[in-house]
């Protein structure tokens, strides 16, 4: 559950999803969905592609929140779990094959007894957001980040601090551009 996910109950998608599952993975974003009988992943980079796809999903029959709480998906932050209370589904920090340092989050549903990672297809620790990552809140992505270009549904910034480029996958078509393109 790297980045920021949006966790969906897979009985939702089965029973109210227009096409049931086969179209939920036809529509999926992006190559971030990892699934298994319970729960079913997707992940962001940016909370406004977070905010796109949740709205897409209540606009096809899921609900996020009744009363606070989740009831069909929930979003996760890698750092801090769940965004609101979801009374199914668990979020933590795992280990990987008992190495103390390499850590990843994840989500399973309540209750259930599989410990196995499920990952997107070709996901490694090495080079991943678990490895190491970086965040910029959103209100100091403009003093932080230079937008320098978009491509291949990626912004590229120049981060400030490093002089690096950095790169954000996206996946809200979003004609609106960060406060500080030119």
């Amino acid at each position: 559950a790297e980045a920021i996910s949006v966790i969906v109950k897979r009985a939702s998608i089965e029973a109210r999803y227009p096409g049931g599952w086969d179209a939920f993975v036809q529509n999926a974003p992006n190559r971030t969905l990892c699934a298994d009988k319970a729960v079913v992943r997707l992940g962001f980079m940016t909370p406004a592609d977070v905010e796109a796809f949740v709205k897409e999903l209540e606009q096809k029959g899921l609900v996020y929140l009744v009363t606070g709480k989740a009831r069909d998906l929930v979003v996760a932050d890698q750092q801090r779990g769940f965004l609101v209370q979801c009374d199914w589904a668990e979020f933590g920090h795992i280990k990987l094959e008992g190495d103390e340092k390499r850590q990843v989050a994840a989500c399973r549903a309540k209750a259930a007894w599989d410990d196995m990672l499920i990952t997107p297809p070709g996901w490694t620790y090495e080079g991943s957001l678990s490895q190491q990552h970086s965040f910029v809140p959103s209100g100091q992505v403009g003093k932080k980040l230079k937008l320098l270009r978009s491509e291949n549904g990626q912004d590229v910034y120049l981060d400030a601090g490093t002089g690096k480029e950095v790169y954000v996958a996206r996946t809200a078509r979003q004609e609106t551009r960060p406060q500080n393109a030119e």
